[in-house]
């Protein structure tokens, strides 16, 4: 007897990124809205070390804020082991800055980006850089779980919890605690003494993770309308960021030897902003390519979704 045909296989609705269970996702190209369709809305951009955000999310942070978003920005490490007081080309070693020095410029260097990225606000929790794997998680899980209800946070941008081959601590240790505070604060049980003092179970509902290394990416932003604010903001981490006056520092530099590069511009401004562009962000700018953008930011993108209840009841319903 012939063996009856296999049944034929059903391709999985496009997941959100929450609930799916294919590496086959679609990915989708969000961009730029005119108006304030997000007007009332708080993000929190998150990062266990100050060049994090401004690197691999501030367009899209910018992009929002544009729509109608405010937003704080948490930095979770107290960035004591990277940075140079001393940010010209030619002076790459620490020297003699002490790690208090270096806390302290990391620190200034991240409120300017804060208000750079046009941000409300700047907190910092001061976990040990490079050593966040060895604090409890679940108390920056509860500290996170309290800003989310104070701040009433729609929209969280973090490392991708779920990154390949993250080799930082800080920063897998950080993606963690927000994925787990992203539910948990939603929940009536959780850290019920919160509402003791007024605030009640509230989370964000989207999440969009960037991560530096392979990740699935489902969603890709177009910042080529605020690429110049970005390296703007890149800009202002001048203590540890892959920026900073680099720029304007080479620009000096060439000038002494009797050269100049044309991309660097007249003034120390202009240097700083397209040395930015053309190498810190050279990877915005090959991403957007891939899309027919002129600049974009991956990301793994988790939203609110629709359940397939609500899904069936919006396509099957009758009036009585």
């Amino acid at each position: 007897m012939a063996a009856a045909p296999p049944p034929q296989a059903q391709r999985e609705r496009p997941s959100d990124g929450e609930d799916g269970t294919s590496y086959e996702v679609e990915t989708t190209i969000e961009r730029r809205v005119s108006g304030k369709p997000h007007k009332g809305k708080m993000l929190a951009a998150i990062q266990p070390h100050c060049d994090d955000i401004p690197i691999f999310a501030g367009g899209a942070i910018l992009k929002l804020i544009d729509e109608g978003y405010e937003g704080i920005l948490i930095t979770m490490s107290n960035d004591s082991m990277a940075g140079n007081l001393n940010s010209d080309l030619d002076q790459t070693r620490r020297g003699d800055a002490t790690h208090g020095q270096i806390v302290k410029a990391n620190e200034e260097d991240t409120i300017e980006v804060g208000r750079r990225l046009r941000l409300k606000e700047s907190l910092f929790l001061n976990y040990p850089n490079h050593n966040m794997d060895a604090w409890p998680i679940i108390e920056m899980r509860a500290r996170l779980i309290f800003l989310f209800r104070a701040y009433k946070i729609d929209t969280v941008f973090v490392y991708d919890p779920s990154g390949l081959y993250e080799r930082n601590p800080d920063h897998y240790i950080t993606a963690r605690a927000v994925e787990a505070a992203y539910w948990m604060s939603k929940s009536e049980w959780d850290y019920p003494e919160h509402f003791k003092v007024g605030l009640e179970p509230h989370g964000p509902n989207e999440a969009y993770y960037f991560a530096r290394g392979p990740q699935l990416v489902n969603r890709v932003v177009d910042i080529s309308d605020f690429i110049d604010e970005k390296a703007h903001a890149n800009t202002a981490n001048v203590t540890q960021g892959p920026s900073g006056n680099r720029g304007a520092a080479l620009r000096r530099r060439l000038a002494a030897e009797g050269k100049k590069l044309p991309l660097l511009g007249d003034d120390d401004e202009t240097a700083d902003r397209e040395y930015t562009k053309r190498f810190a962000l050279n990877r915005d700018r090959i991403r957007g390519q891939q899309h027919g953008l002129e600049y974009a930011e991956y990301y793994h993108y988790v939203g609110p979704g629709e359940s397939e209840l609500q899904r069936y009841i919006s396509e099957n319903v009758r009036p009585l």
